[in-house]
């Protein structure tokens, strides 16, 4: 099994759902989140008084998929995220030693399986 996690823009944050649906992913977890890469922020203009905002509004979506479904998507994802503008995110993929269902006790596979 594999943890994927991607860092997008908020606005790309449909698209990528509907994108992780087609690939079969059957939950996930989003979480709002504030950072920055190489777009290190930006300047804005509020009430005639100009100021940088640093940390900048991005999303984080995590699901733990079994490995045959991992590269569809993240290709899916890449896609669905992709603007071709600084700032589009990025999509890390890490391992998971196991996973347990609270609810009925399944592990592993059957824990994130439908």
């Amino acid at each position: 099994m594999k943890l994927v996690m991607a860092i997008i823009k908020p606005s790309r944050l449909d698209a990528v759902l509907d994108a992780a649906s087609e690939a079969g992913v059957s939950g996930l977890t989003v979480t709002e989140v504030r950072g920055y890469g190489r777009q290190k922020g930006k300047t804005e203009v509020y009430r005639g008084a100009e100021y940088e905002v640093k940390l900048l509004p991005k999303v984080k979506i995590e699901a733990v998929v079994n490995d045959d479904a991992v590269e569809r998507l993240v290709e899916l994802i890449s896609t669905a995220a992709n603007t071709s503008k600084i700032g589009d995110g990025k999509v890390f993929v890490l391992d998971v030693e196991s996973a347990l269902r609270i609810r009925t006790g399944e592990k592993d596979a059957a824990a994130v399986e439908g």
